[in-house]
């Protein structure tokens, strides 16, 4: 009978490894199971979209994926809520700072 290897303090597996995604160009390192916003929120990142009218910043504000104010454009997918998407290695983000369709200021 083989003795199993034991997984303990200090165990490294595909979870303990960081994970990397690429904010417009910048790459910002994070851990497993952390959404987008807090990675952006832990990389000082405190807004990454612009209201289309008045153009005022928004960043995470309820965090539970309710208000759509976090929202990015994720791997070419827009309005994506940052609060409730976990983050991936490899993710490429783009902050949505243009205008809607139609809009004016």
């Amino acid at each position: 009978m083989t003795a199993r290897p034991q997984l303990g303090l200090g165990a490294t597996g595909p979870e303990d490894r960081p994970l990397t995604i690429t904010v417009d160009g910048v790459p910002v390192d994070g851990t497993p199971g952390q959404t987008l916003a807090g990675m952006l929120l832990a990389a000082r990142r405190r807004s990454w979209r612009t209201t289309s009218v008045a153009a005022a910043p928004r960043g995470v504000f309820c965090g539970i994926g309710v208000c759509f104010d976090c929202l990015v454009t994720v791997n070419g997918l827009r309005d994506v809520r940052a609060c409730l998407r976990r983050a991936a290695d490899g993710d490429v983000v783009e902050t949505q700072h243009d205008p809607l369709p139609g809009a004016t200021s």
